[in-house]
């Protein structure tokens, strides 16, 4: 039974803010790409591989890191996929722009330091000049038992801008809420995201800023609403310890106080426009007592480093920041929409991708089997 005290200091659940599936419309168009972001091994792409085969779709795979590169994964999955393999450069050699949300945070405690959002944004990106308008975002350590769910997803695409599967298995949640948990499993659901979410990208006028819980403010339209998004099927996420590293709690809290004290507002009907000084303010507050009486009442001491690794980085977090930040995404929506219209459309892929990178910098290091194209070359 969830106590008053948790309800008055965390929302675990949002799912009252997803619409109603509805019923899919006759004839819909199927997935166009499935895009994953991955640093892992390419062995981690195989699930992905065999969904691309089944949905008869393209699988774009973003690599970066010490683990994974295009090359591999070109050579390890199966030939009659079509792919796009894509090594990514660093963000600043990106054709992405110039995000204020990524200077107000840079050379600060709180600057990012994993390419995630680059990588969404360029499939996003790559969506526009290839003429896709429906993609699948998956993350390499996500599998789908049951592909006809997907092709439903994509079906409500129809009706929805977003379509999120659940998150089965082991939970999608930040390193605090996986903490309360622990002392309350019902008082605390996944809500979808960018792990498994299909996105109509014809639509789309938003980004994935360079922050934890991204997904939560991509979701978003430009008054700071949750767009027309629904959940339909399930998926499934490899088990992990949340509480491995104390540096994953400190990386999380910036995104997680945001994304949580934003959707707080979007429960009682109101929108991100609304959070002001006074709101980020209590919520503030409220965050520090929230996971203090979770300390109070854990022993694990994996559990405790970690919380107090977020309640280290929480005392660095003010209410002017919150509020800077948002301003500065909504600035950022309009950059984004300006430069994504700017786009070409009607690009083969090797077009495309030779227009991913900044004027001047390197091109990316890609390999394509892309029948669609009668192109089976490796190298671009």
């Amino acid at each position: 039974m969830v106590s008053s005290y948790w309800e008055d200091h965390h929302h675990g659940s949002h799912q009252r803010l997803l619409r109603a599936p509805g019923n899919l419309l006759p004839d819909w168009p199927e997935l166009d790409a499935i895009v994953v972001p991955t640093a892992r091994d390419p062995g981690h792409l195989t699930e992905a591989a065999r969904l691309a085969q089944i949905l008869d779709c393209t699988l774009v795979t973003l690599h970066s890191g010490r683990l994974t590169n295009a090359a591999q994964a070109w050579r390890l999955l199966p030939e009659d996929v079509d792919l796009i393999a894509i090594d990514m450069s660093a963000p600043a050699h990106l054709r992405l722009p110039h995000w204020e949300t990524s200077r107000l945070l840079s050379q600060t405690i709180f600057a990012r330091r994993t390419d995630t959002s680059a990588k969404r944004n360029v499939g996003l990106m790559l969506s526009r000049m290839l003429g896709w308008s429906r993609i699948l975002f998956l993350d390499d350590d996500i599998t789908a038992p049951n592909p006809n769910e997907l092709r439903k997803a994509s079906g409500l695409l129809g009706r929805h801008h977003a379509v999120g599967l659940h998150i089965g298995g082991f939970p999608d949640h930040s390193v605090v809420c996986h903490a309360y948990k622990l002392l309350d499993d019902e008082g605390q659901e996944s809500f979808v995201g960018g792990g498994a979410l299909a996105v109509e990208t014809e639509r789309c006028d938003s980004f994935f800023p360079d922050i934890y819980n991204d997904d939560w403010f991509f979701m978003l339209d430009h008054e700071g609403r949750l767009r027309s998004v629904t959940r339909a099927g399930e998926v499934r996420q490899e088990n992990f310890d949340p509480f491995r590293d104390v540096d994953r709690a400190r990386a999380e809290e910036f995104g997680d106080v945001l994304a949580e004290g934003t959707y707080w507002l979007l429960d009682q009907g109101g929108s991100a426009s609304e959070a002001d000084h006074w709101h980020w303010a209590e919520f503030l507050v409220k965050r520090r007592q929230f996971i203090e009486r979770i300390l109070e009442r854990t022993e694990r001491q994996c559990v405790i480093a970690a919380l107090r690794g977020s309640l280290d980085r929480l005392a660095h977090i003010t209410p002017e920041l919150c509020e800077r930040y948002l301003h500065a995404w909504a600035r950022d929506r309009d950059t984004w929409l300006r430069h994504i219209a700017a786009l070409p459309a009607g690009q083969t892929p090797q077009q495309a991708l030779g227009l991913l990178s900044m004027p001047g910098a390197p091109s990316l290091t890609s390999y394509l089997r892309y029948h669609k194209y009668l192109r089976l070359d490796p190298a671009v």
